[in-house]
C-alpha cells in the first residue's frame, strides 16, 4: 500500500503586530549588529506575547495585507528583531504607499544604513519616514563595541553620522540608550544627542517592546 503524502503548512509567521496603539512591521531578521542584550541571541524571538521569528522575508505586498488600514494605528513603525534598513528599498516601497494613506511612519533603526548602504540614504528616507528612533547604546566606540559586536568597522562613528544627516534631511531623531548594560554611561549618551541637536530617550535592560 502506497503511503499517503504527508504535508506541512508553511509556518505562519507574524509580519505585522500591535503595541501600544501602533502597527509595527516585522520584514527582516537581518542584522548589522549582534548585540549582547538583544533577545534572539539570548535564544528567545518574543517580544511582549509575539515570536518575531521569520522563516521568510514577506513581500512588499504581504506587509501591506498585513497592516490593512493604517488608519487604526497612531503610527507604523518599522521594528523586529532585525534591522529593517536591511531591506531599505522595501520599507521605502511599504512607507511611502502608507504615508500615501495617511500613515504617519516611524523606523526603529541601528542607524547604520548609510554605511550599508554605501551613500548617504537620509534624503530617501525624509521623503517617506517621519521619524527614526536611532539605538545608540553607549557613548563611545569602545563600549558600543563591546555590547553591539558590530560585523563592520566604523560603526559608532557612522550611526553618529547617520543621526545628524536625518536630522538635516528634516527627520524628527530621537536617539536611545539602554541604562544597565555595564559601563554605559547613560547621561553621557544624553549629552552627545543634545549637542547633534536631536531627541534622546532613556531605555531598561531587558524591557522590550
Amino acid at each position: 500500500m502506497q503511503a499517503s503524502p504527508q504535508y506541512s503548512e508553511e509556518p505562519r509567521d507574524i509580519i505585522a503586530y500591535e503595541l501600544h496603539g501602533n502597527g509595527y512591521l516585522n520584514i527582516t531578521s537581518r542584522c548589522t549588529l549582534r548585540c549582547t542584550f538583544c533577545p534572539k541571541h539570548q535564544k528567545t524571538w518574543a517580544v511582549q506575547e509575539y515570536d518575531l521569528r521569520l522563516h521568510r522575508e514577506p513581500s512588499v505586498e504581504e506587509v501591506l495585507e498585513a497592516v490593512g488600514d493604517p488608519g487604526k494605528y497612531k503610527s507604523i513603525v518599522f521594528c523586529g528583531l532585525g534591522e529593517p534598513t536591511q531591506r531599505l528599498d522595501a520599507l521605502l516601497d511599504i512607507a511611502r504607499t502608507l504615508k500615501r494613506r495617511g500613515a504617519r511612519i516611524r523606523v526603529n533603526t541601528d542607524g547604520l544604513a548609510s554605511l550599508i548602504n554605501g551613500r548617504d540614504v537620509t534624503p530617501e528616507m525624509a521623503e517617506a519616514v517621519d521619524t527614526v528612533s536611532i539605538s545608540m547604546n553607549a557613548q563611545d566606540a569602545e563600549f558600543y563595541e563591546r555590547h553591539c559586536r558590530p560585523k563592520r568597522q566604523g560603526t559608532f562613528e557612522a550611526m553618529l553620522d547617520f543621526a545628524r544627516r536625518a536630522r538635516e534631511s528634516g527627520i524628527d531623531v530621537t536617539m536611545t540608550a539602554i541604562d544597565g548594560l555595564p559601563g554605559v554611561d547613560v547621561g553621557a549618551c544624553e549629552r552627545i544627542a543634545h549637542q547633534l541637536d536631536v531627541k534622546f530617550r532613556r531605555r531598561v535592560l531587558d524591557v522590550v517592546g
